[in-house]
């Protein structure tokens, strides 16, 4: 018999665990290996408990990893969400009880589904991942500060850190190459992309460690997480452009770049940007439909366990 969940509202922060469960007053535990312990222990006592929170990064880590251990299914929501899901209930006061409680109320009305939990070494590619693009941001504020005048010392400086900034970037590009070549998974993952015209290893391997649902879940579902998805803007007789919005950001660059490669290389790709050209659409709008068609068939694949293989 499939019994309904009692969920658990969390609030997390660098510190705490706020938590509301129905028919109980919140309370506070530390965010730390004695709290989180704490926490497991009254949840075991639940019946089909279910643990809701806002995605806050790293900060949920470890309580994940820990409710994984008793097999208690955990979901991180975006935190937009409640604040409109509040916001709608008419409550805008604003503290970490209150957060909890509404993250409780969230999760009993909009029953959300168990966010999956990644392995260790998919996690720690994500960091890999996450600190090469942040170090190729910085080099790209660095070339902008060298463009300007400036004192010799400081043009010697800057180009300094932009060879030290690129070491490191090669460092670190050679530890993701590593870390997917060491585990099955991920690799068979990335070796079935890459297969794909127009994405690469880092593309791929960016995708395989930030973009776990791909091959999981629908179509539909995977081009919203991308933050490919049109949105409609219609009221009456009104009807307005649709436009996309929301979804990972990282992510939908890593699309952006792969999908200006495979309109040059991907005959597909290539076919259907030239197609919505030719009938009149702008090219803004005809790269955002490549990258949905791309992200698409990268789903499909994954999904399938098929390498790319052109359709007519």
């Amino acid at each position: 018999m499939h019994l309904s969940p009692t969920f658990v509202g969390v609030d997390v922060s660098k510190a705490h665990l706020d938590i509301a469960i129905a028919g109980n007053k919140p309370w506070r535990l530390g965010n730390d290996k004695a709290g989180i312990a704490a926490l497991t222990r009254r949840l075991v006592k639940l019946e089909s408990p279910h643990l809701v929170c806002e995605a806050t990064g790293r900060l949920t880590r470890a309580l994940q990893h820990k409710l994984a251990e008793h097999a208690i299914p955990m979901s991180r929501i975006n935190p937009r969400q409640v604040r409109d899901f509040a916001r709608a209930s008419g409550r805008l006061a604003k503290t970490d009880a209150i957060d909890a409680a509404i993250i409780l109320s969230f999760a009993q009305r909009m029953q959300p589904l168990a966010t999956p939990v990644p392995s260790p070494a998919q996690m720690r590619l994500a960091d890999l991942v996450r600190r090469r693009r942040q170090l190729v941001d910085i080099v790209v504020m660095e070339k902008q500060r060298l463009k300007e005048p400036a004192e010799p010392l400081l043009q010697s400086s800057l180009a300094r850190h932009l060879d030290y900034l690129k070491a490191e970037i090669g460092v670190f590009e050679q530890e993701i190459a590593t870390a997917v070549a060491a585990d099955a998974e991920l690799e068979a993952r990335a070796r079935l992309l890459t297969s794909v015209p127009g994405i690469g290893a880092l593309t791929a391997s960016g995708l395989v460690a930030e973009l776990p649902e791909l091959g999981r879940i629908g179509n539909k579902q995977i081009a919203a997480l991308t933050g490919v998805a049109p949105i409609n803007h219609d009221s009456g007789l009104y009807r307005g452009e649709a436009h996309i919005a929301g979804g990972r950001q990282s992510v939908r660059c890593m699309l952006y770049m792969a999908t200006l490669s495979a309109i040059r290389c991907n005959p597909p790709i290539k076919a259907f940007y030239k197609r919505l050209r030719a009938a009149g659409k702008p090219p803004k709008l005809a790269i955002v439909a490549a990258m949905r068609k791309l992200i698409t068939l990268l789903n499909i694949m994954l999904e399938r366990n098929q390498s790319w293989h052109p359709q007519p």
